[in-house]
């Protein structure tokens, strides 16, 4: 198995981060804040060029798959968090479990999700469907789910100019991309390549940022090896968890095998892309974004993982 190059990007971010974590700092003259913020609104710009209206009509036709896929991204895995809230006693396990319920509430990824139904042999139109609109979904839920809880824990959260930036740097670009697509969408499509690039190296940027903050203050001194191994060993449970739970319903709702595979995959799929551009937006200043991203980034890499050795074999028995 090849290790994703996405992967090995963020560990090297993250390492540079360590490393040389005044550039990302507070205090450094650099605006990465802003470039990241302009970044942001030129990723859904171009996430609006790609999603054409059609493909949207069309794709709503196969609802049940689309509905399980749905509810499993935005109930279902907040859920299953909700569930081990009872067992938090300390403020600093209280950080953890936020950090998941943030994982928990994101939407899904478009491209990885597409490119493993497709190896797998699923249904490619509906992956392509249920990623897209997945993240629109994804402006309006996740902050509500964060909003139940951070409100409490961070005097500085406001759900209301939470969703005044979600509109100015996502929603709005996404419209305006919408807008735009019958004359620049054959430019995304001819380009997409090249725009992917450029969608991981913002992401990359923030991460950057993030960790760099987080590193200059100090904030990882507090998360011990024991942490991290239990993060991990979290992500899997999480991740297997889901994934068996949407096979149950799948057949349970007599989906034949290609929707099956398709709802599994796009529906324990998580978005780095929106949780960076997310961690953003909702976390206070005071709160340790890199602390909240680190669940994230041990999912991301693991679901890839998991995923592509599931999509090899599934692929592979489909071709015999």
């Amino acid at each position: 198995m090849k290790i994703d190059k996405f992967v090995l990007a963020i560990i090297t971010t993250v390492f540079l981060a360590y490393l040389f974590p005044q550039w990302g700092a507070k205090s450094s003259p650099i605006p990465l804040g802003l470039i990241g913020s302009l970044g942001i609104a030129l990723i859904f710009f171009f996430y609006g060029l790609k999603l054409h209206p059609d493909k949207i009509k069309s794709g709503l036709k196969n609802w049940k798959l689309h509905v399980v896929v749905q509810l499993s991204t935005f109930l279902l895995f907040p859920l299953v968090i909700l569930i081990v809230k009872p067992l938090i006693h300390s403020e600093h396990t209280e950080m953890i479990w936020l950090a998941f319920l943030f994982l928990a509430a994101l939407p899904s990824t478009v491209s990885s999700s597409v490119v493993m139904v497709s190896i797998a042999n699923g249904n490619i139109p509906a992956a392509i469907f249920n990623a897209s609109i997945s993240g629109l979904i994804g402006i309006a839920i996740t902050p509500l789910w964060m909003g139940l809880f951070l409100q409490q824990s961070a005097s500085d959260f406001d759900l209301g100019a939470i969703y005044i930036k979600l509109l100015t740097e996502i929603l709005l670009p996404v419209v305006l991309g919408l807008l735009l697509q019958r004359f620049l969408g054959k430019y995304a499509a001819k380009y997409n390549k090249q725009l992917t690039l450029f969608d991981k190296s913002v992401i990359l940027l923030i991460i950057y940022k993030s960790f760099s903050e987080s590193f200059e203050e100090k904030v990882f001194t507090s998360v011990k090896l024991i942490d991290l191994l239990f993060i991990f060993a979290a992500d899997i449970l999480l991740f297997f968890g889901v994934y068996y739970l949407i096979g149950f319903l799948a057949k349970k709702l007599k989906f034949n095998r290609e929707d099956q595979i398709t709802a599994q995959f796009c529906g324990t799929k998580k978005s780095l892309v929106h949780g960076t551009v997310f961690s953003k937006i909702l976390f206070p200043t005071t709160m340790a974004t890199g602390v909240i991203l680190l669940p994230l980034m041990l999912f991301h890499a693991t679901q890839i993982f998991i995923i592509s050795v599931i999509a090899s074999k599934l692929g592979v028995e489909e071709n015999k």
